[in-house]
């Protein structure tokens, strides 16, 4: 529901609390998570002194958090996979044998391909990162490649099937609220991910190149001697990312898929391993926390676990106070009546809902939000220009799941700097496909370039000239 509040008050409440918001994080650096909770009580505060009624902000802080809840549940259950993936053997065999297979000058393009593969094959980024990403990791403090790399590389592979597959929950998704067949939607998304994906695969093959040497081979010894002495490395650990990945493919619930995952794990670590029901649980909620007295092996492998994912669910909460005042005063909506008032042209048009989808994102941190409430918004006033449905639905991908691993409160942003334990701003400005496709699309509309017509049946209409 949306109180009606004059435009300047709406405004004045939107700058207030986004000022409030760049002042935390670049003056005083603040943790995210209280930062956002500031400029959501600073919304609150001003809608209820204009009169706006506590249970009508009330209720769209509960609907924000609500729209996160499934997110929320599937980084809790993907910290207990890592924890149970840990103690069973299952990440450390993966690692062992990633060690032995693939050097340090073709790791981080391999990084890329692999998760490209699967994240195309299954159509989840977050799947994609939350297991081989993991093991990725892994080997890539072993043999000495700078975390944030590796990070970046995973990112882009994950997120580029995130944008193509046919699979992918955003792709469906974007082209739905288009009303878009998703094949074209596919093909012009292909315009804005391509080429910041070779980009982003000739930088990997630079930053290879220039890793050569970097870890002494005694060194990668005691890492594989450290492993095969602390975890029985049989073949049959490597089960649950089969079932996992087996499941996704199928297209089963996320939740039964890593549930069923974490339960494998568990029955392995207690076959193989001999932990304790005790360990497993403790595992599973503390992460896996037996030292092996390497640092550089713990490293790889003191992690995960329910508890671990406590913090991001944190930041997601704030993100949703923080967002839920500006919806309920009608900041979207008027916002749209102001592009469509000051827009001239179609060129005009695309360029403001650019930056508005780019804006509203980063306010809500959840394109399953901005994709639902923003995109049928909007089409009408694309199809008013004479601009086929894939320039929205390719838009909202471009400003949304690319935006997302780069904004560190977004559900994705969060899940990844958890999951893969490196902050975003380490790892963003190796990750081009997230930025990079930002500036082709922008570069597309200025130029108008690849921007689609639409077939003739829409543009019967009067719309804008």
């Amino acid at each position: 529901m949306t109180h009606e509040l004059s435009k300047s008050k709406a405004l004045c409440i939107l700058f207030a609390s986004v000022a409030t918001f760049f002042f935390g994080v670049l003056q005083v650096h603040v943790n995210s998570t209280i930062v956002l909770i500031a400029a959501g009580t600073v919304a609150i505060a001003l809608a209820l002194l204009w009169g706006v009624p506590w249970k009508e902000l009330e209720n769209g802080i509960i609907q924000n958090i609500h729209s996160f809840l499934q997110a929320i549940l599937i980084l809790l259950s993907v910290g207990m996979l890592i924890g149970s993936w840990i103690i069973a053997g299952t990440v450390p065999l993966m690692i062992y044998y990633g060690l032995k297979i693939i050097s340090p000058p073709i790791f981080l393009v391999a990084a890329l391909l692999i998760c490209t593969v699967m994240s195309v094959t299954t159509g989840t980024s977050w799947g994609t990162m939350g297991t081989v990403g993991i093991a990725l990791m892994g080997v890539s403090h072993g043999l000495g490649i700078p975390p944030q790399y590796t990070a970046g590389a995973i990112v882009v592979g994950a997120i580029f099937g995130d944008k193509l597959s046919p699979l992918s929950d955003t792709t469906v998704l974007a082209s739905a609220v288009a009303e878009c067949d998703i094949f074209d939607h596919i093909r012009y998304m292909l315009w804005t991910t391509i080429p910041p994906f070779v980009i982003a695969l000739v930088m990997y093959a630079f930053l290879g190149a220039n890793a050569t040497g970097t870890v002494e081979g005694e060194k990668l010894t005691l890492i594989l001697d450290t492993l095969k002495s602390s975890f029985n490395m049989n073949p049959l650990l490597i089960l649950p990312p089969v079932l996992v990945l087996t499941l996704v493919v199928m297209k089963k619930p996320a939740l039964p898929t890593f549930a069923a995952g974490v339960l494998l794990a568990c029955i392995l670590a207690v076959l193989f391993q001999g932990a304790t029901v005790k360990e497993v649980g403790n595992a599973l909620y503390n992460g896996f926390t037996t030292s092996t007295k390497v640092e550089i092996v713990d490293k790889m492998l003191l992690r995960g676990g329910l508890k671990s994912m406590l913090g991001t669910v944190a930041l997601l909460i704030g993100a949703a106070v923080f967002g839920a005042p500006l919806r309920t005063v009608g900041v979207i909506d008027i916002l749209l009546e102001k592009v469509q008032s000051a827009a001239r042209s179609s060129k005009a048009f695309q360029t403001a809902a650019f930056f508005i989808h780019s804006f509203l994102f980063m306010i809500t941190g959840s394109y399953y939000v901005t994709f639902s409430a923003f995109g049928p918004m909007v089409r009408p006033i694309f199809d008013g220009y004479g601009l086929h449905r894939a320039n929205l639905s390719r838009m909202l991908e471009d400003t949304g799941t690319a935006l997302a691993p780069i904004i560190p409160w977004s559900v994705t942003g969060a899940f990844i700097a958890t999951t893969l334990d490196v902050p975003t701003g380490q790892f963003f400005l190796y990750a081009p496909l997230c930025y990079l496709g930002l500036v082709f699309a922008l570069l597309y509309i200025l130029f108008d370039v690849k921007i689609a017509k639409a077939p003739a049946a829409l543009t019967q209409e009067k719309g804008h000239a």
